[in-house]
Order: C-alpha cells, then structure tokens, then sequence
C-alpha cells in the first residue's frame, strides 16, 4: 500500500440525528494529508426532534433508514457516477453515539462495501470503522489556511487539541497524528449539553447552543454597558484548578438558581412572560462568557506547560463564534498556530469520517465493525 498515492473514500456517519454521507480523494500519506471533497450530503433531522427537545434515539433510526440510500444516490448521481466502483476505502463512524442509529450506518456501509467488492473482485474496497471523536480531532486538516503545514505537518507539533461537543469536553497533547495523551475531560456535563440545559431554561429551542450564542450576540451589541456578557457574574468552575478536568454542572446549576431567585420560577417555562427579551441576552452572555473563559484558559494553559507549536479546536461547540474568536486571538497573542475547520465541518458529518478514515487507513489500524455508544479516545 503507497502511503501518498490517491484514494477515493466513502464516509458514512449517523452517530446521532445527521445523516451524513460524503465521497473524500485523500492523499499525502502521513506527512502531509490532502484531501480533495468531492461529494457532500448532510441531512439534518433537527425539525424532527425539536418537538421532543432533544433526539429521540428510535425515530433517528427510523429517518436515517429512510435517508441513507437517498442520500447514496446523489452521491453517486452525474458526473461522479463512474466512480462508484473506484471507492478504496469504506469509512463508517462506529461511536460514541446513540447505538441504534450506530447500527444503521455500520450496517448501511457493510451493504455497499459488499456490492462494491462484488461488483470489483480486483479492487477489494477496505471496509473501515471509525471513532466519531477522531473525526472532530483530525477535521482540523480542514482547516482553510494550511499551507505550511502541507509541507511537513510535523512542524505544528506538539500540539494541544481540545474537542468541544454536546457529549464531550476532552483537552489533548498531540506529539503526532498518531499518538497523544489525554490530558484531562468533564466530570459531569460536557459544555455542549451545558449549553442546550441552560438554553432549555430561558425557553429557547432545540438545537440550543446556536440560540445561546445567537442572544449572546444580541446583549453584545444591543447592551448599553460596554460589557454586557459580564452584567452577571456566573462561576468559572475549575478554573484556577492545576489539573486538566473540566465541570459544567455547577454553572448550569448557578445559571438556574439565578433565575430560580431572581424571578421565582422553578421550571422557568413562561420565563418569556417574566424576564424582558434583554435580560434573557444578558443571562446568556454571561453564561456563554463563563464556558468559554474556563475553556480558554485550560487550554492555553496546557499550550504554555507543554511547550504547545499549535492549538486545535473541534466539536460542535467549534462552531461556537465567540469561542473561535477568543481562542484564536490568545492564540496569536502567544505566538501558537491557531487550527480550526471551516463550521460546516464542525457539527456532524461524513467529511471528517473520510479524514479519520484515511489516517487509520494508513496505520492498517483495525476497529471493531460494531455500535459502540461509549467508545471514547
């Protein structure tokens, strides 16, 4: 197997509530890993469980079974029909997720694997599990501006990765593509899911990290302080600890003791009739600015003790634009490259799954072709 020859690769991902499917040309080997996107599809089914406030793990079975061959047939429709039977790779997340939509994209990938390798004895596409977090850790390889890290990607290493989701918060140090250590985790609540709970309080709706910064925003720019994310002052939950851990719980808990006190409402569901739409912006600057300030400084933090030549960002919460910006200017300030891909790659989808795919493609690495709804790094 050449390292830096091309290769087509299928990427499957139905971890949660996209179904996602995408057709990537890698290339580069581990030196220096291109890749050329060549087909993209996400369907979203966030109109679907924002009735219930969250993703009901049964029913996004049900749309990914319906979703899956459609979506395989734009991929293969028009000009790239022809290269249906050059696929070299077949990449399918494998966890952590929800296990019944698992299943549907490890059994959906298994189908095609098996007709493309029917169909071209000579080929014999690699059938390839995935970790969904590695997904979000390589996807800074989409980065925009990567020009000098082409030449010898070795040079923004070491390196410290921090990967921001509704199901995870995981601070790393990367020696290499290959191997890092775990530097720390949540203890409780991922960010993410801090995100959607304090969202749920102030009423807003499902998906709720995007209404969070959108109202963020809002305060920002409608407030009359010059400051209006700091109007309240939420704690900063293991801020000032040595280790590597993180905490949300308690400033979600602090958020709703805030409005429990302050507007007497303990299940908060007219807090639109209670608290003016200004007041709600104000709560969720200050609650943004909280998470974000936590994130930041453990993250630079770890890039100083380590001797850190680049920070990356991944996750859902990295399409968080507040988050991107105050990473990335105390980035610059320290002299570190700054690594983070473009949003769409952020949130879930097939595209980050063809990333990871090639680099364990590379490595012959074997996983088991399972759901795995636990599996971590």
């Amino acid at each position: 197997m050449s390292s830096v020859r091309k290769i087509k690769i299928l990427a499957v991902e139905t971890s949660c509530d996209e179904t996602a499917l995408a057709l990537v040309e890698a290339s580069g080997g581990l030196k220096s890993p291109k890749f050329e996107i060549l087909k993209n599809v996400v369907s979203s089914q966030t109109k679907i469980h924002a009735h219930w406030g969250g993703v009901v793990p049964n029913l996004a079975k049900r749309e990914h079974i319906k979703n899956l061959p459609m979506i395989f047939r734009k991929i293969f429709e028009s000009k790239v029909k022809s290269q249906r039977l050059k696929v070299d790779v077949v990449a399918v997340t494998v966890g952590p997720g929800l296990e019944p939509a698992l299943w549907t994209g490890v059994n959906f990938a298994k189908e095609i694997h098996e007709e493309l390798t029917t169909k071209n004895q000579k080929l014999k596409p690699k059938l390839v599990g995935v970790n969904h977090l590695e997904g979000h850790l390589y996807s800074f390889l989409l980065a925009k501006d990567r020009s000098y890290v082409l030449k010898n990607i070795r040079t923004i290493f070491p390196a410290i990765a921090l990967i921001v989701s509704g199901g995870h918060t995981i601070l790393l140090k990367m020696d290499s593509l290959t191997k890092w250590k775990k530097l720390g985790e949540t203890r409780d609540d991922a960010v993410g899911e801090a995100f959607d709970k304090v969202a749920r309080m102030l009423g807003l709706p499902y998906p709720g990290g995007p209404e969070i910064e959108k109202l963020a925003a809002r305060s920002a720019v409608l407030g009359k302080r010059s400051a209006s994310e700091d109007y309240i002052n939420f704690p900063r939950p293991m801020i000032d600890q040595k280790n590597y851990d993180f905490s949300f719980s308690g400033l979600k808990t602090a958020v709703l003791y805030y409005l429990r006190d302050k507007y007497r409402s303990d299940v908060l569901k007219n807090v639109r009739t209670k608290i003016k739409q200004k007041k709600i912006a104000d709560i969720a600057a200050s609650f943004q600015k909280a998470a974000i300030d936590v994130l930041v400084s453990k993250t630079m933090r770890a890039a100083r003790e380590f001797g850190a030549r680049s920070v990356m960002l991944s996750g859902g919460v990295a399409s968080n634009s507040a988050l991107r910006k105050q990473l990335s200017v105390v980035s610059r300030k320290s002299s570190v490259n700054f690594f983070v891909c473009p949003k769409k790659f952020n949130t879930d989808n097939a595209v980050m799954i063809a990333v990871a795919g090639y680099i364990q493609y590379l490595q012959n690495k074997k996983r088991l072709l399972r759901a795995q709804g636990n599996l971590n790094l």
